[in-house]
């Protein structure tokens, strides 16, 4: 009887979806089953499909989940697609095709290759971002938090009814809020003088999503603002556009409100160091104070943020932002056209690209100068592109003797528009380089702080600027609030409509506002949104829906939000609707939450180590304190995969196109490598299909080419590169599962190295696997079917399993998934070796084996004679008594050097053991008649003969 994998994977994947096999069980408040709640990080459905690299995430989370139903676990393991996204929106843009059918159209190809590999998802639960039954979640979830305002004094998030209170009573003198800078004070009585609009402009200054004119990286040829990590080297990701920074007017979300709770959040999670600290980075606490400069000859000021108020006295100029307020204000007649084209060009860098760029030196005096708030000297302010506006204050004080980059700025303009000398405030040399360490120095030259270290230095000075109401204490973050607005038509609308030019939310019992019908998914000719475009879009309060555009003038209709939301808005809240994912009325019950209260495992790429996981712990933590979410952090654990890379292939052409060598002949020769599809290679011997290869669309170019052979054939070079369709060496799992198997494919990638690691794809490694469930089966069966016997197994046969059972259970606790594969090929060949076809060794041995490669153990499950599917077996235990050892082999020593071994029961006392030693033949050739001096024995360790 022959193994099909074919026809075993078909038959389970059919019989797991007919049965639902997979299907969480709802919580049951009488007979509760533990829990566990195991998450991937949901795909993007791109047109491309998966390739290998892709399902190394969701196999080892596969394993793990179904390892848990095997241990009585009720176990969550849902799947879905964050299908909002820029990349449909171009295509519409390219096509017309609406982007909701290429995104069904994507996803469909997923789900038909997931399905193939034999994932235990519970497809019940399946979500989508962009379809309105989800979305109108978001939009809910946006409204909460518009709703909202966050209370230092409570350290959470409140109803903004509670800060209207506050007003009414007291006004906002007493008011502890993270808010707009530069708030207006005002009385209770004041506050209940206004009208219904400024109260509303006020309480925008306050709500934890508002509206705000803010920095953005704008992408004209796109048509839309992207985040930072849309942005790669200065240009777009998406079609390699120019990126400029732009003051738009967009919804924010005041996320740094939380920037200390996700901070110390991170000390009770079991997440990876480094994703840790790319968290703690992204935050960036600081601790110091904040100092005001007054402009020479002006009613303005400039606040900068320093760590190191200590070095006040060292201050010699300031630089800005080149995108700060204050530049177009301060700047002098004399200076305006050299500040405005270093403004322009600066615009066309991203912050990311300043901030990376650390070896440049530029700048431009403004021609202002400001006051030092204790000496009273003019200090020129200058803007900087290494400065950020979005980081502290936008403003820095440079103190060129303590801080390198304020060092090489200092000596690069010396003797420029005013640069003045650097000046000295440490008893440590500077001639060569600052001194920017926090120990190991006294202050001089530093009037009232002299003497003193930097920590008291820092305190004097801070109590000093206090005194004179020049600066105070301040802790700053790194964090800065998020823009929430994109210019984009594939995206969750937001449930927003304006009366005179206030945003006002539309109530839940008329969510979700559904994306209208467009003509075109550009923006309009006068730069709206691509919503814009859109005939039937303003909201009629008295109909309370979505009507014409052309009724804007009724009185009683209003222009609906034109921006949609980011792709971060759905993804940052979506492993809560998992919970409950057909609940219409709410994301989920109050029941389905405090059940699966949080993730138990999460994993996904290190590509999400800051946005995605910094956006769903604001998110999370929100929903925590207005009373919906369980937990402070949604993700307990978490697993970052490694990468499984293409082994990329290349001929190489000579200058003039007309001959390509084999690789081995290419020595002394000038010769261009080319990428070739790894589909026109033989990926075990590297030659190269010529026929394909002249064949295949791509090389047409050369099908009249002179190919160079050595031996006969062409080889290829191969080299290591990300698995990308622009490098051609994509390789698909369908390819994989057709030709091997879905059970191959999900123990090769396991086997290929720990899942944390990055590692090569090698088609031809994949034939040991193969072998290896071949071999497996050939244990239950064989050319005439079942071998399977009911005898009692061997002391070696039950070693051989317990020793297996042992060891995979350790592995899958601790994610060890390669070590599992090893010693699931070492049992294999143990018991081949012991002839083991016995009933109590191989029932056990396909539990084992289930989590790893399914299919095949459910076929082996089902003709032991089992009905059912092998998943809700429980997972077989180690019984210790097996893995004792009754005999040991001894190394025999002579004067502490080896020369023979013996094979002993351990249960031998050492006067026992001493006897067989002496006795034995070998011994006495040893010693040759002598008697030794000394016999060492250590039952169960040594045997030594000294003399």
């Amino acid at each position: 009887m022959k193994y099909f994998h074919e026809k075993i994977e078909a038959k389970w994947q059919a019989y797991w979806a007919q049965n639902q096999t997979f299907k969480a069980q709802e919580p049951n408040v009488q007979n509760p089953l533990p829990k566990y709640y195991v998450l991937d990080m949901f795909p993007y459905p791109s047109g491309a499909g998966l390739h290998v690299g892709h399902p190394l995430g969701y196999i080892a989370s596969d394993i793990v989940a179904r390892y848990k139903r095997h241990k009585g676990f009720n176990v969550l393991h849902p799947q879905g697609y964050d299908s909002f996204g820029l990349p449909a929106e171009q295509y519409a843009i390219q096509t017309g095709q609406h982007p909701e059918k290429t995104t069904r159209e994507n996803i469909a190809r997923y789900r038909e290759q997931l399905d193939k590999i034999g994932f235990s998802f519970d497809w019940s639960r399946e979500v989508r971002t962009s379809n309105p039954d989800y979305y109108k979640h978001t939009q809910w979830i946006f409204i909460q938090l518009f709703e909202s305002w966050y209370n230092k004094t409570t350290d959470k998030a409140e109803s903004i009814r509670t800060l209207m209170q506050e007003f009414e009573k007291n006004g906002n003198a007493q008011v502890h809020a993270v808010c707009d800078d530069n708030i207006t004070s005002f009385t209770a009585a004041e506050w209940n003088a206004f009208s219904s609009e400024q109260q509303q402009k006020i309480l925008l200054q306050y709500r934890l999503t508002y509206l705000a004119e803010t920095e953005v990286n704008w992408c004209a040829a796109l048509g839309t603002v992207l985040a930072n990590d849309e942005i790669v080297n200065g240009v777009s990701e998406r079609g390699g556009h120019q990126v400029v920074r732009k003051k738009m007017t967009q919804w924010s979300m005041r996320i740094s409100a939380y920037a200390e709770r996700l901070l110390q959040g991170l000390n009770g999670i079991d997440w990876s160091e480094s994703i840790k600290e790319s968290q703690r980075n992204w935050i960036g606490k600081s601790v110091g104070a904040t100092v005001k400069f007054q402009v020479s000859g002006s009613k303005f000021q400039v606040e900068v943020f320093t760590t190191r108020p200590d070095t006040i006295f060292g201050v010699k100029f300031m630089t800005l932002a080149p995108e700060h307020e204050l530049v177009s204000q301060i700047t002098t007649t004399e200076q305006k056209a050299a500040v405005e084209a270093y403004v322009e060009a600066t615009a066309k860098r991203s912050e990311r690209e300043r901030m990376a760029d650390v070896k440049t030196i530029s700048g431009v005096f403004t021609g202002a100068y400001a006051e030092h708030p204790f000496t009273k000297e003019p200090i020129p302010v200058w803007i900087g592109d290494y400065v950020l506006a979005g980081y502290g204050t936008g403003a820095v004080m440079a103190v060129p003797c303590g801080d390198e980059r304020d060092y090489a700025f200092a000596n690069f303009f010396k003797g420029t528009h005013g640069m003045p000398e650097i000046k000295n405030i440490f008893n440590q040399d500077i001639s060569e380089a600052a001194y920017g360490e926090k120990s190991g120095f006294e202050l001089v030259n530093s009037d009232f702080l002299n003497g003193l270290d930097y920590k008291n230095g820092t305190k004097k000075a801070i109590e000093a600027l206090e005194k004179i109401g020049a600066g105070n204490a301040k802790v700053n973050y790194r964090l800065r609030d998020a823009v929430f607005s994109r210019q984009r038509y594939w995206g969750e609308p937001f449930p927003v409509y304006y009366v005179n030019g206030l945003p006002q939310m539309i109530a839940k019992k008329h969510l979700p506002i559904v994306l209208p019908e467009v003509e075109k998914y550009l923006p309009t000719e006068d730069g709206q949104p691509p919503l814009g475009n859109a005939t039937i879009w303003a909201w009629d309060i008295e109909k309370a829906g979505v009507v014409s555009c052309e009724l804007i003038d009724n009185v009683n209709v209003f222009p609906l939000e034109l921006n949609t939301m980011p792709g971060w808005a759905g993804s940052s809240w979506y492993w809560m609707r998992y919970m409950d994912a057909q609940n219409e009325n709410e994301f989920a019950s109050e029941d389905a939450l405090k059940y699966w209260e949080s993730v138990d495992l999460y994993i996904g790429g290190s590509e999400h180590a800051t946005g995605h996981l910094l956006y769903s712990r604001f998110w999370n933590k929100f929903l925590k304190d207005s009373g919906y979410a369980p937990t402070e952090e949604p993700f307990k654990k978490l697993i970052n995969q490694g990468m499984i890379l293409g082994m990329s292939a290349f001929v190489y052409r000579s200058e003039d196109s007309k001959t390509l060598y084999s690789k081995g002949l290419i020595q002394g020769k000038i010769v261009h490598p080319i990428h070739v599809d790894v589909a026109c290679i033989n990926d075990i011997t590297n030659e190269l299909d010529i026929e394909k290869f002249k064949l295949h669309p791509l090389y047409t170019d050369y099908k009249d080419a002179e190919f160079v052979l050595e031996n006969g054939k062409y080889i290829v070079g191969r080299e290591v590169e990300k698995m990308s369709k622009s490098k051609y060496n994509v390789v698909s799992p369908d390819d994989i599962c057709d030709e091997y198997g879905a059970d191959t494919l999900r123990l090769y990638e396991m086997f290929l190295g720990p899942l944390e690691q990055s590692k090569p794809w090698n088609t031809a490694g994949i034939t040991g696997v193969s072998g290896f469930l071949k071999k497996l089966w050939r244990l239950y069966f064989d050319d005439n079917g079942s071998v399977i016997v009911n005898d009692e197994p061997t002391a070696d046969m039950y070693k051989s399993l317990h020793k297996t059972i042992k060891k995979v259970t350790e592995d899958i606790e601790n994610f060890s998934f390669n070590t599992s594969v090893s010693q699931f090929m070492i049992c294999v060949n143990e018991l081949q070796q012991l002839k083991c076809n016995h009933r109590a060794i191989l029932e056990p041995l396909a539990v084992l084996v289930s989590p790893y490669a399914p299919h095949i153990a459910e076929e082996l499950w089902s003709a032991l004679g089992h009905e059912g599917s092998i998943s809700a077996v429980a997972f077989p235990k180690c019984e210790e008594k097996y893995l004792v050892e009754s005999e040991k082999e001894y190394p025999v020593s002579f004067n502490g050097k080896m020369r023979f071994t013996i094979k002993l029961p351990l249960d031998l006392t050492a006067a026992q053991i001493e006897e067989i030693v002496m006795a034995d033949e070998r011994t006495q050739a040893q010693l040759q008649g002598r008697t030794p001096n000394k016999v060492i024995i250590v039952p169960g360790k040594i045997i030594n003969l000294v003399g």
